[in-house]
């Protein structure tokens, strides 16, 4: 009889031990503090510098058609926003920090915001070039937000957003949300720095991740989602699947027991 009960135990305890439970699944849990309303604090965050091998989005424009014209590669990147496009016409930031401008030639961006950048040109244009007669336009922007995300996700890959501000739950959703099986509590950010690389950690289903500076989507940025221990155990990570797990494993335990009276 005590073998029976302690099997009956074992059992029960894989039923519930290998489900995945809805605290694992939710994001951005607040653990109860707030009722009615989700109050997030202002996060401050740091405008992005420019990194080698960022691509940027150029835009010159004057008020003479003729001068305007130079840059017309610039303004066909932006009426087809797509990778390919991006690549061969865009502005790639080099090994030394520079871009490549019309008129200008060769700009040293590196470190620089996108609008520092778009200072900095507009200045050299001036005294350089134009005159303040022209009415000189000039916008610089990162080219899409270009990520990789791998692991438990449904969709993995590259991808991009062409947005100017995006964060990793954009990227989750782009990309069909993480698996059930995924640690939405340890989500590893691999992010370039001019320095080297770096890896962080983030906490999806805490509200806290809300205020993390990475939190935020920066270019190249690498997602990986590992995998919870239910996946290695293989019983099932809902509760039919588990159960369809044991009720099999007792129909074989019978089988067996019924062979050995045989």
């Amino acid at each position: 009889m005590n073998k029976i009960n302690l099997f009956i135990f074992f059992i029960l305890l894989l039923f519930f031990s290998s489900c995945v439970p809805t605290k694992d699944l939710t994001y951005l849990q607040d653990n109860g503090q707030v009722k009615d309303s989700i109050v997030v604090n202002q996060t401050v965050r740091k405008p992005y510098r420019v990194q080698t091998n960022d691509i940027l989005m150029i835009n010159i424009k004057t008020i003479d058609p003729k001068l305007s014209a130079m840059f017309r590669p610039t303004e066909r990147l932006q009426s087809n926003n797509n990778e390919q496009t991006l690549f061969f016409e865009g502005s790639t930031v080099d090994d030394h920090g520079n871009v490549r401008i019309p008129v200008l030639g060769e700009v040293n961006v590196i470190g620089k915001t996108t609008e520092e950048i778009r200072i900095l040109i507009e200045k050299r244009l001036l005294e350089e070039y134009f005159n303040i007669e022209a009415n000189l336009f000039v916008s610089v922007k990162i080219a899409g937000m270009r990520y990789t995300i791998n692991g438990e996700i449904k969709v993995p890959g590259t991808s991009t957003l062409f947005v100017e501000n995006a964060t990793i739950m954009d990227a989750i959703s782009n990309s069909g949300d993480i698996t059930m099986t995924g640690d939405r509590k340890n989500v590893i950010v691999v992010r370039q720095y001019p320095h080297g690389v770096e890896m962080h950690k983030i906490n999806l289903l805490e509200k806290k991740a809300l205020e993390s500076p990475y939190y935020y989507l920066q270019p190249n940025d690498f997602i990986l989602i590992n995998p919870l221990k239910q996946k290695s155990w293989g019983t099932g990570t809902t509760g039919i699947q588990s159960l369809t797990t044991i009720i099999s494993v007792l129909s074989l335990a019978t089988t067996i027991i019924v062979l050995m009276q045989l």
